[in-house]
């Protein structure tokens, strides 16, 4: 662990943790800033969910956890020269994770009022937050149901309300749309990104109790595409430690390796500059040449990067020459098939490094089979290419 200085602003987040539980270390240290979400990926095992559960408070953590300017953990302050360690009550820290864990002897609106009721907050206005957060989640009709008489889908929605409702200083959200239909999915997301806008100080506090400030938002996710859509910045996991961390586009969109690669869903490729062009260094796709809209010197060696469903497939053309030592087209014979939304994912015996997603209407145009031997392309505006000292 690192000294950090907390440089997010007075309503960030900054966590620079070490976690042992039995033979696992978890390894952690990055900032969340007010109205940020950063997402947090990697495969299972990697520490993703021990993270949150350590800032939350509810297993140990040596080292610093400070949100909103409070500190939550920290191992001696100058004022007492004792560590913190804060109870995940006093935190004001809401934890959602994949599973709703709504109180069953409870009615909805009552799950939702009891983090209000428990700070304190009037019986009255306790109920009209509720009401409010449950119009938010397309739940307000049920108010007075109990948790077993809804879906799973809304059993979530109303643990979001829920978690919302508490004015949180900041929200840990542990994959939340797993167990979601794709229609309860989306309009979770929605909500969750709406975080970053909604709760920018511009509303009256005494109007709009919850809404007064940005809150920093961490979001466990194991589907790169909700970083995407959700998250300014991704922290990626590996073995309990952090293998990538940085702007979404640039993680996901040129990983630094073949592990963050295989997260993100991209093909990487090591490569050589050689003219124009660059050379695989990667046996798993000798014999074939790229380039990009950037390229590198002579002898200068880097990676590139291209999504499987920017890959063009081709039936093989008459005269093989016109594919054959031309840069971004390669030819190859179908070894591997997946099922992917969408179409078919493929690997080919000659390039076994380079998934190809092809759409479902090719796929039935050439006859899509193992053995058929294709060719394939990819457009130079769809290749990123970095040096290694990038």
């Amino acid at each position: 662990m690192s000294e950090r200085p907390f440089a997010g602003g007075s309503r960030a987040m900054s966590v620079d943790i070490r976690v042992q539980r039995g033979d696992f270390t978890l390894e952690a240290a990055f900032e969340v800033g007010a109205g940020e979400i950063v997402a947090v990926i990697g495969p299972n095992g990697s520490g993703k969910s021990t993270l949150l559960h350590a800032i939350a408070g509810q297993i140990p953590a040596a080292g610093t956890v400070r949100v909103g300017g409070r500190i939550l953990d920290a191992p001696a302050i100058a004022s007492t020269g004792r560590p913190v360690h804060l109870p995940p009550a006093q935190r004001r820290v809401a934890l959602l994770g994949q599973r709703a864990a709504l109180f069953p002897h409870l009615s909805v609106r009552e799950n939702v009022e009891f983090g209000p009721r428990a700070q304190g907050v009037p019986r009255g206005e306790a109920r009209r937050t509720a009401a409010r957060w449950l119009e938010e989640v397309g739940l307000g009709g049920l108010a007075a149901r109990r948790p077993a008489a809804l879906s799973g889908g809304q059993q979530q929605r109303v643990a979001l309300a829920r978690a919302l409702a508490s004015a949180p200083d900041a929200l840990l959200l542990d994959e939340p749309f797993a167990a979601l239909d794709a229609q309860t999915a989306g309009q979770a997301r929605r909500l969750i990104a709406a975080q970053r806008t909604a709760r920018d100080g511009q509303q009256d506090p005494a109007q709009d109790p919850g809404r007064s400030t940005a809150i920093p938002i961490l979001l466990v996710t194991h589907d790169p595409m909700d970083a995407l859509i959700l998250a300014s910045r991704t922290v990626v996991l590996h073995d309990g430690s952090v293998a990538q961390e940085g702007r979404t586009a640039e993680v996901l969109g040129h990983p630094r390796s073949d592990f963050v690669a295989a997260v993100a869903g991209v093909n990487r490729l090591t490569v050589v500059g050689e003219g124009r062009h660059l050379r695989p260094t990667d046996g798993r796709a000798s014999g074939l040449g790229f380039h990009g809209t950037a390229g590198l010197g002579d002898g200068e060696r880097g990676s590139v990067v291209f999504a499987p469903g920017s890959v063009r497939v081709h039936a093989l053309p008459d005269d093989p020459g016109a594919v054959v030592g031309r840069p971004n087209h390669w030819m190859g014979s179908v070894a591997q098939l997946e099922p992917v939304p969408g179409g078919i994912r493929l690997f080919t015996a000659e390039q076994p490094g380079i998934a190809v997603d092809c759409p479902s209407t090719v796929a039935v145009a050439v006859g899509l089979r193992p053995g058929l031997r294709l060719a394939f392309s990819v457009a130079a505006e769809d290749v990123s290419v970095r040096p290694d000292d990038h």
